[in-house]
């Protein structure tokens, strides 16, 4: 492990709404006239479905923050409110289980655990419990990421040369590989509509940001610079990629538009601020970063305000991610 939206599909409402109106073009005189309207609103309809802001993995209310918390032997992975309270326990092993990521109802968290052999991709219900294991191979699987839909998980894994993106079912079949090259691909993310997928790519000289879509095609470069950029994340409407960056001295929190224009700094300190993920309405960021004594879980506004303190106490707290309600 390195580290650590496009279109909202229609409701089948609102295309059988829009299919019925297309048929209603068949029908003549005042009929038509009447269809013809109607159709202007299935348009609405379409325009409204792919407009919100529901892109993202878990649009909604921001609700609990799953996170990977070291206990000194190994990682678990707990769960917390934003305001620092109802912290719960998921799972308690002596293997370490690291990079959990909510899937869109919230209702399950995928992670990389240690089967025994290496890193794999398991999932886990929300409140503990009803482990199921993805990935079954002899190399390390890691940084899993839901698809907007629940229905597939990204991650990164090896593909007998280097690390490669990778998309797979949540029932572990349907295994695709996404990018093939020869360099290593890390930290995936899907964007709103699971049309694209950003990810990191190392360059040879430092890790800048990528994006590509999920069959494999149109891969475009977002950053271009001499700096590391790691843990790409989408904002809820897909607009922009918050990511950690390297500023000449430590790593701080940053957002890009994802034509690599408008980049915006979040944090700055003189701290190491990593793992940058949107909350569900897209007013803030949950971040890993150091206290003075260990890394705790915070969360801030995207114009750099507001920082909140989430976790607190004498053990790492790494790799957040913010669910829903």
């Amino acid at each position: 492990m390195r580290g650590g939206a496009v279109c909202a599909p229609l409701r089948s409402s609102e295309r059988e709404v829009g299919n019925n109106m297309i048929e209603n073009l068949d029908r003549p005189g005042a009929v038509l006239a009447a269809a013809a309207a109607g159709l202007l609103a299935a348009v609405g309809l379409v325009m409204v479905a792919y407009a919100q802001p529901a892109g993202a993995n878990f649009p909604g209310t921001p609700a609990k923050i799953v996170y990977s918390n070291s206990d000194g032997n190994d990682f678990e992975i707990f769960t917390i409110r934003p305001d620092g309270g109802g912290r719960v326990q998921l799972t308690d092993n002596t293997t370490s289980d690291r990079a959990p990521v909510y899937s869109p109802s919230g209702n399950r968290i995928a992670y990389e655990g240690f089967d025994g052999q290496d890193d794999e991709i398991f999932t886990i219900g929300a409140t503990g419990g009803g482990k199921i294991q993805v990935t079954d191979n002899t190399t390390s699987d890691e940084d899993p990421y839901y698809s907007p839909n629940g229905e597939r998980i990204a991650y990164e894994g090896f593909d007998g040369n280097d690390d490669e993106i990778f998309t797979i079912r949540r029932d572990g079949g349907g295994r695709v590989q996404v990018t093939d090259n020869t360099r290593d691909d890390f930290d995936p993310t899907y964007g709103p509509g699971g049309i694209r997928i950003a990810y990191i790519g190392d360059d040879g000289q430092d890790d800048e940001i990528y994006a590509i879509k999920t069959d494999g095609s149109a891969n475009r470069r977002v950053t271009d610079n001499t700096t590391t950029e790691d843990e790409p994340d989408y904002s809820p409407d897909g607009a922009r990629i918050a990511y950690e960056s390297f500023d000449g001295q430590d790593d701080e929190i940053f957002t890009i538009k994802l034509d690599g224009g408008a980049k915006r700094r979040v944090t700055d300190n003189t701290t190491i601020d990593t793992q940058p993920v949107y909350s569900p309405n897209g007013m803030r960021l949950v971040y890993a970063s150091y206290d003075g004594q260990d890394d705790e879980i915070f969360t801030i506004k995207l114009d750099g305000g507001g920082r909140v303190q989430v976790t607190d106490n004498t053990t790492d707290d790494t790799a957040p991610h913010w669910g829903s309600s």
